[in-house]
C-alpha cells in the first residue's frame, strides 16, 4: 500500500473531531414565529359572536379602515384566522411579537357616550427567547397588551422574575404538531389579552385558535375548538409596517383611524402602551425597543443584550 493510501485508510478509521457543537441551521423569521405561535383561546359572546373572530386588517380586500366596523357582518366567510407577528433580534434574543386584530371593539348594549366601543381593534402579546444555539431558542417570558395594560407571564423553567412589574402568572404551554406553543387568551368584545390560565371559557363557549402551515380557517360558529390561523408578517411587502404613513389605514402614527364609537381608538403595535410605564418606556416601546422594556419588566434575566443585530422598527 502506498504512503498516500496509508493516509487516506488512517483518517477514514479515524474518530471525526470537532472543535464544538454543531450550530443549528438558521430559521427564517417565518419559521420561528410559526413555531412559537401561540394556541389562542378566543372567547366570543352569543349575542354577535362573529365580531369576536380573529381576522386580517384588509379582510374586505382593501385598507380602508373607516369601514371595517360596518363591513365586519357583511359576510361570516370573510373573516378568515389570521394574527399578526413580527421579528427582531439582540445578540442574545429573538422578541416574537403578535398582533390579533378585530373590525369591532364593541358591547352587547347601547353606547351612546362612544365610551366603550370603537371601530378596529389590535392587542397582543410579545414573546422573549433566548438564542441557546438552537434553531429555535428557549422560550423565557411573554408580555401580552390588555387595553391600556401589560401582563407579564413566565414559563415553567424560566429563570425571569419580576422587576419593576410583577410576575402575573404562569405562561401555560400546548402541543401543536409535537412543539410546546404558549397559549393565550382574549376577552370577547373589549379583546384584552392575557395568558390563558387553563380554565373553559366564560359561558362555555369561544374558538380556539390553532397555529399550523396550512389554509387559515373560518369558525364554524362561536363555539369551534379547532380553527387553524395563519400568520402575515408586519415587515412584508406593501404590509402594515410598510403602511404606517398611509392616511387611508392610519390616522397618525401607530393609530388606525376609525369613526364607529370613540374616533381614532385602536392602535397598531407600535402605538400600544401601559398606561403607568413611565417615561422611560413610552408608547410603542413593547414593538420597537422590546429588549428595554423586557429588561425592566423582569429581573434575573442573565446574558441579556440590548443591542439589537435586526429591528425593522428601526430601519
Amino acid at each position: 500500500m502506498t504512503l498516500l493510501r496509508c493516509l487516506v485508510a488512517a483518517l477514514a478509521a479515524a474518530p471525526l473531531l470537532l472543535a464544538g457543537p454543531v450550530p443549528a441551521a438558521a430559521a427564517t423569521d417565518a419559521e420561528l414565529a410559526l413555531r412559537w405561535a401561540p394556541v389562542h383561546y378566543q372567547d366570543t359572546d352569543s349575542s354577535d359572536y362573529d365580531a369576536d373572530f380573529l381576522t386580517r386588517i384588509d379582510y374586505d380586500a382593501e385598507w380602508n379602515t373607516l369601514n371595517n366596523w360596518e363591513h365586519q357582518d357583511d359576510n361570516p366567510a370573510t373573516l378568515a384566522g389570521w394574527t399578526y407577528y413580527s421579528v427582531v433580534e439582540t445578540e442574545t434574543h429573538w422578541f416574537l411579537l403578535y398582533g390579533f386584530y378585530h373590525p369591532r371593539d364593541w358591547e352587547d348594549f347601547p353606547d351612546p357616550f362612544d365610551l366603550f366601543t370603537h371601530e378596529n381593534d389590535m392587542e397582543g402579546a410579545l414573546l422573549t427567547v433566548r438564542r441557546d444555539g438552537t434553531a429555535f431558542g428557549r422560550l423565557e417570558a411573554m408580555v401580552t397588551v390588555a387595553h391600556n395594560d401589560f401582563y407579564s407571564y413566565v414559563p415553567a423553567g424560566s429563570t425571569f422574575t419580576s422587576g419593576r412589574e410583577s410576575v402575573d402568572g404562569t405562561l401555560l404551554t400546548q402541543a401543536v404538531g409535537g412543539s410546546a406553543h404558549p397559549t393565550t387568551r382574549q376577552e370577547a368584545k373589549g379583546h384584552g389579552v392575557f395568558g390563558w390560565n387553563g380554565a373553559a371559557f366564560p359561558g362555555n363557549d369561544g374558538v380556539v385558535y390553532l397555529p399550523g402551515a396550512g389554509p387559515a380557517e373560518v369558525p364554524s360558529g362561536g363555539n369551534d375548538r379547532s380553527v387553524a390561523y395563519q400568520l402575515a408578517d408586519v415587515f412584508a411587502a406593501g404590509g402594515l409596517w410598510a403602511r404606517r404613513s398611509d392616511p387611508v389605514t392610519f390616522a397618525g402614527p401607530g393609530t388606525f383611524r376609525g369613526d364607529n364609537g370613540a374616533d381614532n381608538a385602536a392602535n397598531a403595535p407600535w402605538g400600544w402602551d401601559d398606561q403607568n410605564d413611565g417615561a422611560d418606556v413610552p408608547r410603542g416601546m413593547l414593538a420597537t425597543d422590546p429588549a428595554y422594556l423586557v429588561s425592566v419588566y423582569f429581573a434575573n434575566k442573565g446574558a441579556f443584550s440590548l443591542t439589537y443585530t435586526r429591528n425593522g422598527y428601526r430601519s
